[in-house]
């Protein structure tokens, strides 16, 4: 059987995290989710997304076809009734698409709203991801359970013997992983470190926690739990329930709490966010399909940052900041709530990232984590300059 995840209704709602992959790329825990139906499922998925990111994010279809939503993380029930499917039949929970046995994908329409397919309803609770502010929210348990599936019948490298442990049977090193005198508290949720990965010394993590492959935790680094640094990333300071998608630098002091940073981001020296309102009213954030500030319900919600964007020394960012791709952030007092794609400026006023000027520095942040800046994602970056092109009204 071939497995392709696909994209729903929480895409739009996701974005800008989603204008520049899948739903089922956005790393929750220590995988993504592809990466967890990967395992789940014995196989590699690929994916069902929009018509602009079908290049890089390919369908892959065979006689037999079953689509998963790209939004559902996996658990062994529901893949125990997801391979039981059988041509057209849909399984669905509260009237939500779960899975759908399509046969030959080529007689398969998805705006059809799967409407043709015998319905089975999914009596257990799934786990859904629809906001962007789910992320984090979810993190803890997404975590524990990427922990139980990747360390499962596994030893750890050993501890050394510098470092000050707490619960050190929820503790799990891959091969490279390095960490000297730091504290490592596990007792209120595993702490996993990836393969070739580093904790530097003075560090204090407190469980749940992952830092994923050849990822640096710098110096004296206070990481409290639910946190995740995905791979080749560099994180310093003090982070609070945060998640890094990977291949992003917060290397320096500063506080990042209950946010969500992309990929190829960068967040200078002493860059802060409130997490808290100062009359702890809920959060409300930039909501793209409904055009304006929608609530919540959160009293505690931080930054969600597109991929690519970047943030000068002694940013302040106020209490749920939404930025998007490509941004560029700098200067004194507090940026918008609302920080459009390609924006340029800060506080002081916004203008156009040019995107010749984008991307060349596209190319150089690349290059020096060895990936490549090609065609493929200067067209994905193209259309997403030109979907929100609507948000950059600086000029006028």
């Amino acid at each position: 059987m071939n497995y392709l995840l696909f994209d729903d209704q929480s895409w739009e709602q996701l974005l800008p995290l989603t204008f520049t992959r899948p739903v089922a790329e956005i790393r929750i825990g220590i995988l993504t989710i592809r990466e967890k139906w990967n395992l789940y499922l014995n196989t590699q998925c690929s994916f069902l997304t929009k018509d602009y990111l079908k290049t890089k994010y390919a369908a892959k279809v065979a006689e037999n076809n079953i689509l998963i939503n790209g939004s559902i993380l996996p658990e062994t029930k529901l893949v125990e009734k997801i391979s039981e499917l059988e041509k057209n039949q849909a399984l669905i929970k509260d009237n939500i698409i779960v899975a759908v046995n399509v046969g030959e994908f080529s007689n398969f329409n998805l705006e059809n709203n799967f409407e043709n397919f015998s319905k089975i309803n999914y009596e257990y609770e799934i786990s859904k991801i629809n906001f962007t502010y789910e992320i984090f929210k979810k993190n803890g348990e997404a975590i524990q359970n990427d922990f139980e599936l990747l360390t499962k019948n596994r030893k750890s490298q050993k501890l050394s013997k510098t470092n000050n442990i707490l619960a050190a049977e929820n503790i799990f090193l891959e091969n490279g992983a390095k960490v000297e005198f730091a504290t490592l508290n596990a007792s209120s949720g595993p702490i996993y470190i990836g393969k070739d990965a580093k904790i530097m010394e003075g560090s204090i993590v407190r469980g749940p926690f992952a830092l994923c492959e050849k990822s640096t935790l710098k110096m004296a680094a206070k990481i409290y739990g639910p946190t995740t640094i995905g791979p080749a990333s560099k994180v310093g300071g003090e982070v609070n329930n945060s998640v890094f998608f990977g291949n992003a630098n917060k290397a320096h002091d500063g506080f990042l709490g209950n946010s969500v940073i992309g990929e190829w981001c960068n967040l200078g020296a002493d860059t802060n966010n409130s997490n808290l309102k100062n009359n702890y009213a809920e959060v409300r954030l930039w909501n793209y399909p409904e055009e304006r500030f929608a609530g919540t319900g959160l009293t505690f919600c931080g930054l969600i940052m597109g991929d690519h964007s970047k943030c000068g020394i002694n940013t302040m960012f106020n209490t749920g900041t939404v930025v998007g791709v490509y941004a560029n952030i700098f200067g004194s007092g507090f940026p918008r709530n609302f920080i459009p794609s390609f924006a340029w400026g800060g506080p002081q006023g916004l203008k156009t990232y040019k995107k010749t000027a984008a991307f060349y520095v596209a190319k150089i942040v690349m290059n020096r984590r060895g990936k490549t800046f090609d065609q493929i994602e200067k067209d994905i970056l193209s259309t997403v300059f030109e979907k929100t092109e609507k948000y950059r009204r600086f000029e006028d």
